[in-house]
Parts: C-alpha cells; sequence; structure tokens
C-alpha cells in the first residue's frame, strides 16, 4: 500500500520569467572529455588512473555524453507542456561542468530581460553533490554574471513525489513484461561516501523511493545496491556494488534480474557504461538475464511532475507526496548536505539535508 498526501501550500506565490534545468553536463566529443574530467574532479582526490578509466568510458561512445542530448529533449517536453497548459515561461538549460555552463546561460538569460527563476536539478535526493552543491554552482555562477543576474530559486527534492514515483514504477511494468514470475529487480544509484552520507538522508530516501516504486509496481522481490564509486579504494562508499550484489544473486540461485536506475533521472554515461555494458558483462558470466528499465527521463509523469512543483512556486498548488516522510523544504536549511563529517541535520517532516 502506498499513501498519497496532500499538503497545502502556504507560501505566498512569486512571480518567475523562467525555469532553468540545471544538471551535471556532459562533454560533446573527444577533445571535450579530458577537460570535462578536470572539470569534474577538481579539487577531488581522485587517482589519475581512475580519471583515465572514466575517459575510456566516454571514448566507446566518441567522447559524447547522451546526457546533452536527454537534457534538450526534456527541455522541449517542459516547453511544450508549459505552453500547452501553463504557467506559460522560458526554459533553459545550464550545467555544472561543461557547455553551456551556468554563469554563460545565467549572462543569456540576464540579456533576455530574466528578472527571476526557478531552477529544476535533475536530482531527486538530498546529498552533497546532488543538492548542496548545485545549490553552491548557482550562487557562485550568478557572482560571475554580476549586478543584473536573475535571482535564482531552487525548486525542492522530489524523490517521493507521486508523478516521479509514477514514471519510474510505469518504466519497471514494462520491463517486466515477459519475465519469469521469479524475476528479482534490483535498484541502483550512485554510491557516495559514507562521510557524505552521515550529513544527509540520501540513503534513506533512496530506500523510500525504491519501497514506493515497487509496491506500485507490485514487486515483491528487490533490493537496492550501489554504482559507480570513485575516490580512493581505501575510503568507505555506500555498498553493496551493484557487480558484487549481482554475483550474490546468483550464488542465491537467481536467474533472472530487470534493474532500475531509480537514483538517475536520465540515461547518461553512468547508467549507459556503468549498467548496460560494466554490469550487462557480468550477468553474461555468470549467466544471469538481464533487462535494464529506462530512467525517467521524458516520462510524461516526470514532465508534468515539473510542473506541478513550479506550480507551487508559482500559485500555491498542492505539495504532493507519497509516503509517510513528507514533501521536501523550499529552502534547504543552512546545515543541510554538508560535505564532510559533522553532526546531521534532522527535521520532524522532511528528514535530513
Amino acid at each position: 500500500m502506498y499513501l498519497l498526501v496532500y499538503v497545502l501550500n502556504m507560501t505566498t506565490a512569486i512571480r518567475y520569467d523562467a525555469v532553468i534545468i540545471v544538471t551535471f553536463g556532459g562533454p560533446n566529443g573527444t577533445d571535450d572529455v579530458m577537460p570535462f574530467l578536470d572539470n569534474v574532479l577538481r579539487g577531488r582526490n581522485v587517482p589519475e588512473a581512475r580519471k583515465r578509466e572514466v575517459a575510456h568510458h566516454y571514448d566507446l561512445f566518441d567522447g559524447v555524453s547522451p546526457i546533452n542530448t536527454q537534457n534538450e529533449e526534456l527541455a522541449a517536453a517542459l516547453r511544450a507542456l508549459l505552453k500547452e497548459r501553463g504557467p506559460e515561461m522560458s526554459v533553459y538549460i545550464g550545467n555544472r561542468n561543461w557547455h553551456p555552463f551556468l554563469a554563460d546561460t545565467f549572462g543569456g538569460m540576464k540579456e533576455d530581460g530574466v528578472k527571476r527563476a526557478l531552477a529544476f536539478v535533475a536530482s531527486a535526493y538530498s546529498c552533497y553533490s546532488g543538492c548542496r552543491q548545485y545549490r553552491e554552482d548557482i550562487a557562485r555562477a550568478r557572482e560571475e554574471v554580476g549586478d543584473g543576474a536573475p535571482v535564482i530559486d531552487k525548486i525542492r527534492l522530489f524523490y517521493n513525489h507521486p508523478l516521479f514515483i509514477q514514471a519510474n514504477a510505469d518504466r519497471l511494468r514494462v520491463a517486466l513484461r515477459g519475465m519469469p514470475s521469479d524475476v528479482h529487480v534490483v535498484f541502483t544509484a550512485h554510491s557516495i561516501p559514507s562521510s557524505m552520507s552521515h550529513n544527509c538522508n540520501y540513503s534513506a530516501q533512496l530506500k523510500e523511493a525504491s519501497r514506493l516504486v515497487a509496491e506500485r509496481a507490485m514487486v515483491d522481490n528487490w533490493t537496492l545496491v550501489y554504482q559507480s564509486r570513485s575516490g580512493s579504494p581505501g575510503d568507505p562508499w555506500l555498498e553493496p556494488d551493484i557487480c558484487d550484489h549481482l554475483r550474490e544473486l546468483k550464488g542465491q540461485g537467481v536467474r533472472n534480474v530487470v534493474i532500475s536506475p531509480v537514483g538517475f533521472v536520465s540515461d547518461h554515461m553512468e547508467v549507459v557504461y556503468d549498467l548496460d555494458m560494466e554490469a550487462g558483462e557480468v550477468c553474461d558470466e555468470v549467466g544471469l538475464n538481464m533487462v535494464r528499465v529506462p530512467s525517467a527521463g521524458t516520462h510524461p509523469d516526470f514532465v508534468e511532475m515539473i510542473r506541478e512543483l513550479i506550480l507551487e512556486r508559482t500559485s500555491g498548488a498542492e505539495r504532493r507526496y507519497l509516503g509517510l516522510r513528507g514533501a521536501w523544504l523550499d529552502e534547504c536549511p543552512p546545515n543541510c548536505c554538508l560535505p564532510g563529517e559533522s553532526s546531521p541535520f534532522i527535521s520532524g517532516q522532511s528528514g535530513n539535508g
């Protein structure tokens, strides 16, 4: 069973001129790969060998990240929906690590006369790299643009929004068609350092989202695992790793698996390489029949969810959520999603930042 809750949004509506889709970004060709990775890894303790390994992943796709096309498709779908159903506003794209960079997009918005905009960050869960760092990126980019830079308000986290859950459950149901009844569903998300996870509710939110998707898709046998870890091999990160888990499932007698990347919103490089290729090779090696579920992407329910989140801020629409953890705050607390060791923030309604 799942619980659908409506919360009246008492926040005073504010006029917004535009919405910007804020994402990780990705290279557009082989010459972009190393400069892109330099941006991604700046200030981080990642071995050079790991950097070269990730660069090879992009080389297999001629240096082109699938995230760029997917961002454009999402922006086009959102523009069409807002034009049809409102509120009508301009839609922009800005990236953390590659063109179009946030500062460049904010500069263009300034020239277009945009005074205030909403930022839809393509990350459903709270952790430093998926929440606070994006807010820092936005603030830094506004400073770079200087006077006249548009005011940017971040849209809340949406891991338990009913339309996010519905989009993922619908993708999962389609993937399950024709699979044997003994199939095991594996939900995946990007691993993060354990020290980072102590300062947020990333793992708990992922478990909640996985549970809600499984319930709506009527799945009983499922687990949540992690993928794409990086950094020093000696530092603890969230586990279990998906490849290790797939081998364990085979050892338990499982023959069929469906992998659902519930921790992601688009089929970017870490989905198509780490799941389709790397996890797929493990399944071939041990003899598991594997089907990979597409991410929410441009699923109509996911695009409609963005519209609903916009309406929360522009017209005080209901703040919808599933389960018992509550709708996330519009403004994150000061100690939300800290990167290192500290006492976690705890809120009675929304959990940790």
